[in-house]
């Protein structure tokens, strides 16, 4: 493992404690890189009125296309679970809409349990703009 791949999961991982989950007290955490080496975290942020909850994925993309990135290379997604944890359909969605298909993504599970995907491997009958 690289020692930036080390950084990316350890930030992901690190977001786990910011996470603000009051009702689920299921934190997850996310690292989004961007191609110029950029690093945005990402928590999931949830709400009383649960429809208005975000994911960690999409607020580590929404923080970074708010400043202006939309050119991505690794996405890094880590909960407190026994396997690897899977990003939900919305957020599979909106890595589509930003990433190249090959775009490696990294699920880290609890005691450093990894598997290696990519974009297209999560959601591998994608919607884009060109379907419209």
């Amino acid at each position: 493992m690289t020692i930036a791949k080390k950084e990316w999961i350890d930030t992901a991982v690190s977001a786990l404690d910011k996470a603000y989950v009051p009702y689920s007290k299921f934190p997850v955490g996310a690292c989004l890189v961007a191609k110029n080496g950029t690093i945005y975290q990402g928590i999931n942020i949830e709400n009383a009125s649960y429809g208005l909850t975000n994911c960690a994925e999409r607020t580590a993309f929404f923080k970074a296309v708010s400043e202006g990135e939309k050119e991505f290379q690794h996405l890094v997604v880590a909960g407190h679970t026994p396997e690897p944890i899977s990003p939900c359909g919305a957020c599979r969605q909106v890595m589509v809409e930003f990433c190249a298909p090959d775009m490696p993504v990294t699920l880290v599970g609890d005691d450093g349990v990894i598997k290696e995907t990519t974009v297209e491997g999560l959601l591998p009958y994608y919607f884009t703009n060109k379907d419209l």
